[in-house]
């Protein structure tokens, strides 16, 4: 007679968990005050999160509050995480006398019960989605000797995040950040020296604004050039420590060519807006647009590579973005359409570009259509309409 060492259901979670961290690239969350449950991630599934409850649902009051519980604390991720689109499914392992699994079921939330493998391998709404669940469910080590082998894959697999993390980390020089603020004050101190001061138009316009007719009129350097010229001295003040904090951010995760690409787009698409969506008589200067691009820049970053990072990137980011948005809405002065602009194209290259992290070429290429479709709307938004 064979004997069993393990208990068979902590087997076939360890097998379950196998699968989705190993064959899925799903990641585990830490949720507070829950038991006898896991929380795996992976963002790019059908399924964003997967849950495997342990706990023994006994009758359809105990399911109607886990449900109950469960959707409260998924809302709370879609606010934290600002994906109001995310689905989740529930995996019970230890369920009796319920009456429907799914009767809490609604288009974000799936149930499945799986009390053994046949259920696994089985259960239509998994084999759907995950086609090779099957295959995958099959060792050839038993009891603690299959526990040693789930175990050693995972803990391969974490190391492996990790020393991605730290390659990641390396690029803590942030020269190019320096060398940008550097140059808009020399070109504001310029602006004095060889001109009439920054707040003249004349002046502006001579050091390469951003003026409508003169760029319609051939001069499309003003695009870019306008970006490094600033109106006074607290625009100056005020942009340059923008600069450096949201450029230090993105030059240590991006590295330096990108983030020059990233810098440079995100200020001609913030002049493209300003063409296309304000008054033609406005002259505009200021690096805004592109900072607001380093903005989108890191929201993008923040979203996808949170798992590097934490959620703090956007809990932090998207309030600065919409009180500087208000403030430009309520201000007349405030060029809106390049901050709006800067922030979008700084979104899109950012996906185009992709982080010093092995990504998916599939975002990338969405994101290159993006960029490009975008750019040739604006453009003809701006020139030809």
């Amino acid at each position: 007679m064979k004997m069993t060492l393990m208990n068979e259901k902590d087997l076939l979670v360890m097998k379950i968990l196998h699968y989705f961290i190993i064959k899925q690239n799903y990641t585990p969350i830490i949720i507070k005050g829950v038991e006898d449950e896991i929380w795996l991630e992976n963002k790019n599934n059908e399924f964003s999160i997967i849950r495997i409850v342990t706990k023994h649902i006994h009758n359809d009051e105990q399911l109607r509050y886990d449900s109950y519980k469960t959707k409260h604390i998924t809302r709370q991720i879609k606010r934290k995480l600002l994906d109001f689109s995310m689905n989740m499914i529930s995996i019970y392992t230890d369920v009796e006398y319920v009456s429907d699994i799914t009767k809490y079921d609604d288009k974000k939330f799936s149930s499945v019960v799986i009390k053994n493998e046949d259920d696994l391998i089985t259960n239509e709404i998994l084999n759907k989605r995950f086609k090779n669940i099957k295959d995958n469910m099959k060792f050839e080590e038993e009891d603690f000797e299959l526990v040693g082998r789930i175990t050693k894959d995972i803990t391969t697999k974490n190391i492996k995040e990790v020393e991605k993390r730290e390659s990641f980390m390396k690029n803590k020089n942030i020269l190019l950040t320096y060398i940008l603020i550097l140059i808009n004050i020399i070109v504001f101190a310029l602006m004095y020296i060889y001109g009439n001061g920054s707040e003249d138009i004349n002046t502006l316009i001579n050091f390469g604004a951003n003026y409508t007719p003169l760029v319609k009129y051939g001069q499309y350097y003003r695009l870019l050039t306008s970006a490094f010229l600033h109106i006074g001295a607290i625009h100056l003040i005020f942009n340059m420590y923008a600069l450096y904090i949201a450029g230090s951010q993105i030059e240590y995760v991006y590295g330096k060519i990108k983030y020059i690409i990233i810098y440079l787009f995100s200020a001609f698409m913030g002049s493209l807006f300003t063409i296309a969506l304000s008054s033609e008589n406005v002259v505009s200067a200021g690096a805004s647009g592109a900072i607001f691009g380093l903005f989108g820049s890191l929201l993008y970053f923040g979203y996808n590579y949170r798992g590097y990072i934490g959620n703090a990137i956007i809990s932090q980011l998207v309030p600065v973005i919409i009180l500087n948005l208000v403030i430009g809405f309520s201000n007349p002065n405030i060029g809106n359409a390049a901050h709006i602009g800067g922030l979008i194209g700084g979104y899109i290259i950012s996906m185009a570009l992709g982080a010093n992290i092995n990504e998916e070429n599939k975002n990338k290429i969405n994101g290159i259509i993006i960029s490009v479709i975008l750019t040739a709307f604006m453009i003809y938004i701006g020139f030809f309409n």
